[in-house]
Formats: C-alpha cells, structure tokens, sequence
C-alpha cells in the first residue's frame, strides 16, 4: 500500500469521527488504568458496568487497597478473570503508592512493570491518558492492518511497528482509536460490512464481499 493511499484512508476516517476516543468510562489516568487492566478478554461493555459501581465507592489506589482483593472481587465478578484481576489491580495500587506517589506513570517501561501491565495496557494509557502518540494493537487492530493492508505483520508487535512507521504523523494521535472502531463495528471478523465501509475501494482484501 502506498503512502498517499493510508494518508487518505485515515483522511476518511478521521472525516466520519473526527474526535475519537475509547469506549471505556473514566475520568482519571488512574480509572483508565484500571478499566483497561479489566478490559483483557471482556467487553468495554462489561467494564464499564463493573466500574460504574465501583468507581464511586473506589477509584483511587489507596482506597482499592483499602477493599483488597476480596472486596474487590464483589464488584468485579461479573467479568472474566477476576481473581487474577483483582489481585493484579491490588498490587499495582500498592506500588502506585509505594513508588510512584499514587500517581499513574507516564512511560512505557513504569507502566509494564505493573502487575498485569502488557505492552498494549501500557500504550493505551499512554495514548489516551497522557496523549503520546502510541498504538495500541489489539485483535481488532491486528485483524485490519492486515486484512486491509495497511500495516501487514506476523504478530502484534510487527504490526505495532509497521503502523508507527506508516501512519501520517497528523493522524497517529488518534489513529489507534480510529481503528479499533472501524475493526469493532465495520471490519467484523467473521463478516466484515464492506458495503458500508468508507474505506472499501482504498482496501486491499481480495475476498472483499462488496453488496
């Protein structure tokens, strides 16, 4: 794919939501922080009905650490994982606390050296706390650099790679929302909606099932 053709796709994209932004309820770094370690394999959907309870009665690290991990669990069960998440949220608001003034990080290497902090956690936080111009590349955003073209790579951290050298530097501030929503809603995994795709005849997937 060449240069003029992702400038364009990402001209469309930005034309249909200029203002793009996870779906993800928050209002601190922190909450961010929270809601996407609870976001792995869950829906933003179920997130943010666990955190709609919990966030007014904890939404600081002191008082998650406060509750604990059994407390936690009450307001979180409902999302896959939970055990595992809660002890992680927990532990990380201890070292939130105990080294970083209970103030979130704002660089990669803090962020990933928190207990259930991953590459792409990190750079979501990064990206839509801080406004660094990060990607984030989860399976939606995998699956449309590749099936469109535009940053193809073997796994998550080549495709990562490929999207910050290709992506027009005005558009990499928000291009990793644009695309996971374009992946969410249109560029579905099992029947992509070409027919209403705002980028379909800028794609390059050759099974595209144009209506």
């Amino acid at each position: 794919m060449n240069p003029a053709k992702r400038h364009e796709i990402f001209r469309r994209l930005q034309a249909a939501n200029p203002a793009p932004t996870t779906e993800l309820e928050y209002r601190t770094p922190f909450e961010l922080l929270i809601a996407v370690m609870l976001s792995a394999q869950a829906t933003d959907v179920s997130v943010n009905k666990a955190t709609r309870r919990l966030y007014p009665v904890a939404n600081t690290p002191q008082a998650i650490l406060t509750l604990g991990e059994e407390g936690l669990t009450e307001y979180i069960r409902t999302i896959g994982l939970y055990r595992t998440k809660a002890r992680n949220v927990v532990a990380t608001c201890r070292i939130l606390l105990e080294q970083h003034g209970g103030e979130v990080p704002q660089s990669r290497a803090a962020l990933e050296a928190l207990p259930g902090v991953g590459r792409k956690t990190a750079n979501v936080v990064l990206n839509t706390a801080f406004g660094q111009p990060v990607i984030a590349v989860d399976t939606h955003i995998f699956r449309v650099a590749n099936r469109t073209g535009l940053a193809p790579g073997k796994d998550v951290r080549a495709v990562e790679e490929r999207l910050m050298k290709v992506v027009p530097p005005e558009f990499r501030q928000d291009a990793h929302h644009w695309l996971i929503l374009h992946g969410r809603y249109t560029c579905k995994a099992r029947k992509p909606e070409c027919g209403r795709c705002v980028i379909v005849d800028l794609c390059e997937y050759r099974a595209k099932p144009v209506s």
